[in-house]
């Protein structure tokens, strides 16, 4: 059962499911020309707060290659073998902050790192309460760096146990490859997130990249 932090912010409780540390297994699938690439990985992911009307979010995604080390026993009187593991490669990471979408107010952090000028605009449920869409969830907008020279803005909406993403906007460094804009969709399926990541990259238009299933731990 998953347990409701006494300090979270009440801006935050849209969001509750996802607070916590997730890990488990997914497929990179995507067409690179002719060449459809597929390869599997393990990913761990974090969502925490400091006390603040933000989660911090990072993911960290290795490689899973070949199995390493034994398999199988040698005769009736040996001893089981270790079960083989699949070597894992460092691949990438991500790191950012997702919040609920609003106009700041002086109640504020900023710009930059200017204290708050006045009471913050959202301090109970009914405050939230009042952010509602006309769909019934919480707009949502996060904030992503990647190691590869790229950032992106995304807007979506939190409902219920679903989170549906699109990018807004993207930022690339003068050496990063070509990529244009993404959606992100996650759920919270018997206690288990699963993702699907599309994206318009490399001369082609929006397509399935990547999905995963990560468990709490």
């Amino acid at each position: 059962m998953m347990e409701l932090p006494v300090d979270l912010p009440a801006e935050l409780v849209p969001l509750t499911w996802v607070i916590g540390t997730w890990e488990g297994l997914g497929m990179v699938e995507y067409k690179v020309g002719d060449e459809l690439r597929e390869h599997a990985f393990r990913q761990r992911v974090e969502f925490r707060h400091n006390g603040g009307p933000f989660l911090e979010y990072h993911s960290q995604v290795w490689l899973l290659g070949e199995p390493q080390g034994p398999s199988e026993t040698e005769g009736d009187d040996a001893e089981p073998a270790a079960v083989p593991t699949l070597e894992e490669t460092p691949l990438t990471s991500e790191s950012g902050f997702w919040r609920l979408a609003r106009s700041r107010t002086d109640g504020d952090v900023g710009p930059g790192m200017l204290p708050p000028s006045a009471a913050p605009s959202v301090n109970n449920v009914d405050d939230v309460e009042a952010l509602r869409n006309s769909d019934n969830g919480f707009d949502l907008e996060v904030t992503l760096a990647h190691p590869t020279g790229v950032s992106e803005v995304y807007y979506g909406m939190v409902r219920g146990p679903r989170i549906d993403l699109a990018t807004d906007g993207v930022l690339r460094t003068a050496g990063a490859r070509d990529y244009r804009s993404a959606t992100r969709i996650y759920g919270l399926v018997n206690n288990r997130m699963f993702w699907a990541w599309d994206i318009a990259a490399l001369d082609q238009e929006l397509a399935t990249h990547a999905s995963a299933q990560l468990d709490r731990v």
